[in-house]
């Protein structure tokens, strides 16, 4: 497993939009074998709308950065949202992002819960319209991620701490 998939995988993947509920802070995981898990959010929810929001007002930061060249930065992800067979959406992360003639490719980085158009590992170029958020490294910080700072604000300070720690990069 390449330390990219590991970081991925211990940062939550996956993020479905789905009309479920399982606990009081309105997320449903769901455990998978040897796979991240999947946290699935309702499709209205406020904090994750506005997460991806931000995430599409900022790109030009993760292009800006990507472009740079810099050592100090690595990592570069982008997270996709794909249209689920139930209406609602499946969101998988891309790493080995790159940028060429302004269009953005990269390889998906785990196995989709629900989706048939893309499976692990396969190169896809990335329409713009579906992006939902992006993330990076900067001297082991991360940059973005704000789909999975929306997960962590519902978490309990117990398991925001264990993400950090198996995160294995700082999250401010």
């Amino acid at each position: 497993m390449t330390f990219f998939r590991m970081v991925i995988t211990a940062c939550i993947a996956v993020t479905l939009f789905m009309a479920c509920n399982n606990n009081n802070t309105g997320m449903k995981v769901i455990q998978r074998e040897e796979e991240p898990d999947i946290y699935e959010v309702k499709e209205e929810d406020k904090i994750m709308n506005n997460a991806i929001a931000t995430a599409r007002q900022t790109l030009y930061l993760f292009k800006e950065a990507l472009n740079s060249g810099a050592d100090s930065l690595q990592s570069f992800s982008l997270k996709l949202r794909y249209d689920a067979p139930d209406g609602y959406g499946e969101h998988i992360w891309l790493n080995e992002v790159s940028l060429k003639d302004g269009v953005y490719t990269g390889i998906v980085n785990n196995e989709p819960n629900v989706i048939k158009q893309v499976k692990f590992g396969d190169t896809v170029t990335v329409n713009p319209d579906h992006i939902s958020d992006w993330m990076y490294l900067a001297n082991n910080k991360l940059r973005g991620g704000y789909t999975l700072r929306a997960i962590m604000e519902k978490m309990s300070p117990e398991e925001r701490t264990k993400m950090q720690e198996q995160s294995g990069f700082i999250i401010e």
